[in-house]
């Protein structure tokens, strides 16, 4: 049986974690699912990797649900559709809080659930051919697991359009609502963009990335209190004392790389 993932690790870190069903669309189930989580968790826990990019095999990134699981999921009682969308979930939460930098390569369309794993990526970088839908109206449904990812990354304004109309969209649309930040004419010019991405972020401390990325988390759309002062006080503080912050500053003054450039 051919593996529904592939993971390749080049000597930079640089993790290609790569679906790999382009019969289907790249379309998941419940074993895709784990799949993805499981490889996910296990890139998170490897010091080695530094940055991790989502790709697929194919003409299309993703499909959403494969059919065969949809079939299923029509028989399952309501705990049954909890459990399995409680999986769901927990993949795209894994990807979003990942500790490491994230990249979606969107080489094709992505639909539903798809469209929910480019948005968890930290970065989106897109081919003219991409193409993006929600359509889960279409089927009687609502994209409520990928919402709150999807809402995040487009706002509530363009989900109300996107989420009721399940129309078709664009890269270019995608790029404008925030959806993807960049679009690439062809394949060859995607690959080259998300090399540029990389090798900006192999400049970039791995503990001051992760600690970013907290903090976005926490920030976002927080109110500046007081509260939210002393955090974001205390965060620097405690990086500034840290190993690696005290390596780039002293790397800095002393005119000479960081180690972690190697």
């Amino acid at each position: 049986m051919t593996a529904t993932t592939r993971i390749e690790i080049d000597s930079a870190g640089v993790a290609r974690l790569t679906m790999n069903r382009p019969q289907i669309h790249n379309a998941f189930d419940d074993a895709l699912i784990a799949q993805l989580t499981a490889d996910l968790e296990a890139l998170a826990a490897n010091s080695e990797v530094r940055a991790v990019v989502l790709a697929a095999e194919g003409k299309s990134f993703s499909a959403g649900a494969d059919l065969n699981w949809m079939r299923r999921m029509a028989d399952y009682s309501e705990a049954e559709n909890l459990r399995d969308a409680g999986e769901l979930s927990r993949l795209l939460n894994t990807l979003n809080r990942l500790p490491k930098p994230t990249i979606a390569r969107v080489q094709g369309a992505a639909f539903g659930g798809g469209v929910g794993l480019v948005a968890c990526c930290d970065m989106a970088i897109a081919s003219e051919r991409a193409s993006f839908c929600l359509s889960e109206v279409k089927l009687g449904l609502i994209p409520a697991t990928i919402g709150p990812f999807v809402v995040d990354a487009i706002g509530s304004r363009n989900a109300r359009r996107y989420f009721l109309t399940a129309e078709r969209f664009s890269a270019f649309d995608a790029q404008r609502i925030g959806l993807v930040h960049e679009v690439s004419a062809d394949e060859t010019a995607l690959d080259a963009r998300i090399d540029a991405l990389l090798a900006a972020l192999k400049a970039g401390g791995p503990v001051a990335q992760y600690e970013a990325k907290e903090l976005i988390f926490a920030v976002d759309k927080g109110p500046i209190d007081d509260a939210m002062r002393g955090d974001t006080a205390a965060r620097i503080a405690r990086i500034r004392a840290s190993e690696e912050g005290r390596e780039g500053l002293n790397a800095f003054l002393g005119k000479r790389k960081a180690n972690w450039l190697g």
